[in-house]
């Protein structure tokens, strides 16, 4: 008998993690056993194979099927790469904005920022990304799509068989037209267009006339079959704007609504007075807006950064404290399996653990490679880049006494770096924000609100 990959299987090998696959349209690579990746490997429809256990597992993984003649794209063969996996990339275009946004986190102060990728550095960038087994991007900004080669820096993605499963906008850019160019394409991405509040958004986004901007923008996404999610920063000034902006953005059909902390980057401390919510405020504001919300009959979700994730259709949360059940904890674990799995890369080329960092690692100049000067393939093999995002829980737990004598460190795994930094300085040092998570007893008060829910994480 003669089989074959299925269409959307593509077989991959790196650094450590030898046997995989790639199915289209999800970002991140599933592993095999040796046997698993060695039979597939022959499954190319020249190659006489028996019919046993193995196989029919296999056909019921939707993995293979059999052939009589069909052949292999040269996407689905088995490739092999000299560095370490990573599935996506975070990819900052430009760091140019129509927009002037008081919180922008990639900012060292208040001045415009100017980097941004040529055409011939993008090429460049794309072709190493397809060389090192990359396969989904988000593609960011500044504002994205006001680079003058947004199109063809889609194009050429697709292109080199990859694909663009997130595009961060502000919205004022998509029209019918370019939303046609990229269906044309075959790219449909999530849109991730910022919305701040009924009411609020023109004021954060600095922009008169952003607010409506923002919602045609996400009524003509839906309209064409975009998911949308819509992510909406919260502080003071907007707090109780959020309820009502819950409720309109479920009417426009948009899929998820993420609501940030506007957080203390370095512009942000710039322009905000008091209007920074402590994290405590942060935290009993959400619980009192989703007490609120799983009583009314939306069905989008709410992701609630480092707070909660509500599937309101699915009738579960996700604390988002919680990174790990009872009994998944292991010492090997990346202290941001986020970073772990995405290279975020600036308009200037610098390589950051993720975006919500630039800005601090900027204004300490503490760089981590340059994909422009080094090349990405070298900076996924061995680099500080890379040693940084490859950093352990032990590590953190070794140099961090009152996270490794903590009760919940199992469950927190030391939370977010990114918040650490912020508040602390140090990239290993406590996140504040975790700790008041489980000592003011949230998990609990979560599961009182909850009542008739399903909570998709066991801390006893």
């Amino acid at each position: 008998m003669r089989y074959i990959l299925n269409r959307d299987i593509a077989l991959r090998s790196w650094q450590r993690v030898p046997f995989s696959y790639y199915r289209k349209g999800l970002r991140d690579a599933a592993r095999l056993t040796k046997d698993e990746f060695y039979f597939l490997i022959l499954c190319d429809g020249k190659h006489d194979l028996p019919e046993n256990e193995l196989s029919k597992e296999l056909i019921n993984r939707g993995l293979i099927h059999p052939t009589t003649s069909e052949s292999l794209t040269d996407w689905q063969k088995a490739h092999y790469y000299n560095n370490r996996y990573f599935p996506a990339v975070n990819w900052m275009i430009t760091g140019r904005c129509n927009f002037n946004c008081l919180h922008c986190f990639n900012a060292t102060d208040n001045a415009r920022l100017q980097s941004e990728f040529t055409l011939d550095e993008a090429e460049k960038l794309i072709s190493e990304a397809e060389k090192c087994g990359i396969n989904g991007f988000t593609i960011t900004g500044g504002e994205p799509m006001i680079h003058p080669h947004f199109i063809e820096i889609i194009k050429s993605i697709y292109a080199h068989e990859m694909y663009v499963y997130e595009l961060n906008t502000n919205g004022y850019f998509l029209t019918q037209e370019v939303l046609n160019e990229l269906k044309e394409i075959g790219c449909h991405p999530l849109m991730k267009i910022s919305f701040d509040g009924i009411g609020h958004h023109d004021w954060l986004r600095n922009r008169i006339g952003a607010e409506k901007e923002a919602l045609a923008a996400i009524k003509l996404c839906v309209e064409n079959g975009f998911d949308v999610k819509a992510q909406t920063n919260v502080h003071r000034l907007n707090l109780d704007s959020i309820f009502p902006t819950a409720l309109l953005l479920d009417s426009l059909g948009v899929r998820e609504m993420r609501i940030i902390r506007t957080t203390e980057a370095p512009r942000w401390l710039e322009n905000a007075g008091d209007s920074c919510l402590s994290i405590e405020e942060y935290f009993d504001s959400m619980l009192a807006f989703c007490s609120k919300y799983i009583k009314t009959d939306c069905s989008m979700d709410i992701d609630i950064w480092q707070f909660l994730h509500v599937f309101k259709k699915e009738k579960q949360y996700h604390p988002r404290a919680i990174e790990y059940s009872a009994g998944e904890y292991r010492d090997t674990f990346p202290v941001c399996k986020g970073n772990r799995g995405m290279v975020a890369i600036a308009a200037n080329g610098n390589l950051f653990p993720c975006h919500q960092m630039s800005g601090y690692y900027e204004k300490r100049n503490d760089i981590l490679g340059n994909v422009k000067t080094d090349g990405l393939q070298k900076l996924l093999s061995e680099s500080k880049y890379l040693s940084e995002v490859c950093t352990t829980v032990k590590t953190l737990k070794e140099q961090n006494p009152e996270c490794a004598s903590c009760e919940w460190f199992p469950y927190c795994c030391g939370g977010c770096r990114a918040i650490a930094l912020a508040l602390t300085g140090d990239k290993l040092g406590v996140d504040p924000s975790k700790c008041l998570f489980f000592r003011k007893g949230y998990p609990e008060r979560l599961k009182q609100i909850f009542k008739g829910y399903k909570c998709t994480v066991q801390t006893f």
